[in-house]
C-alpha cells in the first residue's frame, strides 16, 4: 500500500514535467477583419424597396413598395472602392435604379468593426476627397458573412424626421 502511494505523486510530477515543456504555436498575427473589407467591391442590386416612415411612426399598417416592379428599371450596381489596407476610399453607382443615391463620390465609416453597443453601423457618403461634405448616410441592416449579400438603408429626413426610407438588398458581383 505504501509503495503504490509513493508512485502516484512521481507519476504526477513525471506528467505535470512533460506537459510544461510542450509549446502550441499559435501562428502567425492576423488582423481582424474589417466591415469594410467585407463590403468593399462590386455590389448589384436583389431588390429596392420603398418605407413610408411617417405612416410606421404613426403606428399605422406599412406596405413596403418594391420599386423594381414601379419604375421596371433592370439595374442597380455600387462599387465600394477600398485600398490596400481595406480602407474606404471612393463609389460609383451604375445603372437605371432611380437615382437615390449620388451617382460618385467617397465612402467611409466611423467604426470600421461592429459596434460593441450592437447599434448598427453606418457608411458615409461624401462629394469630397477629404471627406468633409457629408451627402448621404446609409445605415447597414446586414453585413455579408457566410454568403455575399448585404443590406443597407437610406433614409431620408426632414428637420430631423424621417419621412421615407429605401432599404437595398445587394449581392457580390464576381469580377474575377
Amino acid at each position: 500500500m505504501q509503495l503504490r502511494n509513493f508512485h502516484l505523486p512521481v507519476l504526477f510530477t513525471f506528467f505535470l514535467l512533460l506537459t510544461a515543456c510542450a509549446t502550441t504555436d499559435d501562428g502567425a498575427y492576423v488582423a481582424p477583419i474589417s466591415i469594410s473589407e467585407k463590403i468593399g467591391g462590386q455590389w448589384s442590386a436583389i431588390s429596392i424597396k420603398q418605407t413610408d416612415e411617417l405612416a410606421k411612426a404613426a403606428g399605422e399598417t406599412v406596405t413596403d413598395l418594391g420599386l423594381s416592379r414601379q419604375f421596371s428599371f433592370i439595374s442597380f450596381s455600387i462599387n465600394f472602392g477600398t485600398d490596400a489596407k481595406n480602407n474606404p476610399t471612393s463609389y460609383t453607382v451604375t445603372g437605371d435604379a432611380p437615382a437615390l443615391i449620388p451617382v460618385s463620390g467617397y465612402w467611409g465609416m466611423p467604426n470600421l468593426y461592429p459596434n460593441t453597443d450592437t447599434s448598427p453601423n453606418e457608411i458615409y457618403l461624401y462629394s469630397d476627397q477629404a471627406k468633409t461634405k457629408k451627402i448621404a448616410t446609409l445605415t447597414l441592416s446586414s453585413v455579408p458573412g457566410l454568403l455575399d449579400v448585404f443590406e443597407f438603408k437610406l433614409t431620408r429626413r426632414s428637420n430631423g424626421v424621417a419621412f421615407v426610407s429605401y432599404t437595398y438588398r445587394l449581392c457580390k458581383v464576381n469580377n474575377e
